[in-house]
């Protein structure tokens, strides 16, 4: 998914530690909408300004469930990206997914689409006409500087369930409970939905060289004894090896990612990452030359072949210089 804000604010990593108050940090979003007459919203909490990485895990975020013929869906023009892979994980509807490698896929409940942009690629993302409601997640990973170079791919995963006290475990990047997927990742990494169908504990093991996230979908949930409201976000931070999460009546649905640390410092603007200002610079003329102006489609972000209309142009570079801080 793209980032379609007009003024998308310079993502800093590798500032100044976040001191928690308590075992558990939470973090709420902010709607963003993705654009057009009947703008279809999203609710996003990374990257924000208390925290822009969990491990490799840079963007959150989280839609729906929409009434489709109410917000128009998903239309979302193709797009760049560098430096990150994206992860698409639904929960109702279909997406058609397009990229500039040659890939035609569809997105769908419990299957896991992973676009690896390395050092750039293009796509597009269409809900199909048959979706009534639309309701999932997107994310993105940031490519570690050792691997952010590398020549994009698509890849597409199908995770057997696992089961872990009262939860349903469906893994998507990494491995948990018996449920995961070999989906390539150039970080340690993991990322599952929990389903819990009616009230219930569940005692999550974690790795303790790991910072996670627990997101909220739907049901009233306690992460380690602190209320966590729906499409918010729990922090919880290395050294932690369990997490207990309790759902109230009627269950709950969850996601939780986590990963080591990046260690690094990147800039995000728009839809790229890079290492620095001149980064940033590039990958934006290259696109707006090359694609929007249509001078080279054999060029770093090629072109998605089968979309029924003109690719997104990027928004103006603010007047200030990007930096990362540190």
């Amino acid at each position: 998914m793209s980032n379609l804000e007009r003024d998308p604010a310079e993502v800093l990593v590798g500032d100044d530690p976040v001191v928690l108050d308590a075992p558990v940090e939470i973090l709420e979003p902010r709607e963003v909408p993705l654009g057009g007459p009947r703008a279809m919203n999203v609710r996003r909490t990374l990257p924000q300004r208390r925290r822009s990485l969990i491990g490799g895990w840079c963007f959150i975020d989280h839609y729906g469930p929409d009434d489709v013929s109410a917000t128009g869906g998903m239309r979302v023009p193709p797009h760049p990206h560098t430096g990150l892979q994206t992860v698409s994980w639904l929960f109702e509807g279909e997406i058609e997914h397009r990229d500039s490698v040659g890939s035609h896929a569809m997105v769908r409940p419990g299957e896991l689409n992973l676009m690896t942009a390395g050092r750039g690629i293009s796509h597009s993302e269409v809900s199909t006409p048959g979706t009534t409601r639309l309701h999932g997640v997107q994310l993105w990973v940031a490519l570690p500087d050792a691997s952010r170079a590398t020549e994009p791919f698509f890849e597409h995963h199908v995770p057997v369930s696992g089961r872990l006290g009262d939860a349903e475990v469906r893994t998507f990047v990494g491995w948990l409970a018996g449920s995961g997927t070999d989906a390539t990742v150039f970080s340690p990494l993991v990322g599952a939905e929990l389903l819990l169908r009616t009230a219930g504990e569940v005692v999550v093991p974690l790795d303790p060289s790991f910072e996670h996230g627990v997101l909220v979908d739907a049901g009233d949930v306690t992460v380690a004894g602190a209320d966590v409201p729906r499409a918010h976000l729990a922090y919880l931070p290395p050294g932690c090896d369990t997490v207990t999460i309790t759902a109230g009546d009627g269950g709950a649905r969850l996601v939780l990612l986590g990963g080591e640390p990046l260690g690094e410092q990147i800039v995000m603007w728009w839809n790229f990452i890079g290492r620095s200002h001149e980064d940033i610079v590039q990958y934006r003329s290259e696109w707006m030359r090359d694609v929007i102006d249509d001078e080279d489609e054999h060029g770093r972000f090629g072109v998605v072949a089968g979309y029924d209309g003109r690719p997104l142009p990027a928004p103006e570079l603010p007047t200030v210089r990007l930096k990362p801080r540190g």
